[in-house]
């Protein structure tokens, strides 16, 4: 079995489409409650470090090296095993993020890596 991972703002509707919902940001988002997040799980620890965001601060400029930078991080990380053999076992898994920008935002780092790992 194949899994789709999608990303989407906390902030977005809920939605029957969204399959597992995984909150990917390290601190929680502000003016969300948990009843409105729908959350199946809160992975803190897939995250970039404290560091390592406040040091890219959303730069666009800096993306590509703040990328480079995360995905050291996650290959590093054994947490990532751990939430692979998960994804193994879902058909849809929606990571969520509370970023503004859609397309520049360390969830579609992670997407693309989980993707990259599972083949």
């Amino acid at each position: 079995m194949s899994v789709s991972v999608q990303i989407k703002r906390i902030y977005a509707p809920v939605s029957d489409t969204d399959g597992y919902r995984v909150l990917v940001d390290r601190l929680w988002p502000r003016g969300q409650t948990k009843v409105e997040a729908q959350l199946d799980r809160w992975m803190k620890s897939l995250a970039p470090s404290s560091d390592l965001r406040k040091s890219w601060n959303h730069d666009p400029e800096r993306f590509e090296e703040f990328t480079k930078h995360y995905r050291r991080e996650l290959d590093a990380n054994e947490q990532v095993d751990e939430f692979l053999e998960f994804l193994e076992t879902q058909q849809r898994v929606t990571l969520l993020f509370a970023a503004k920008n859609e397309q520049i935002n360390h969830a579609v780092v992670l997407r693309d890596y989980l993707l990259e790992q599972l083949g």
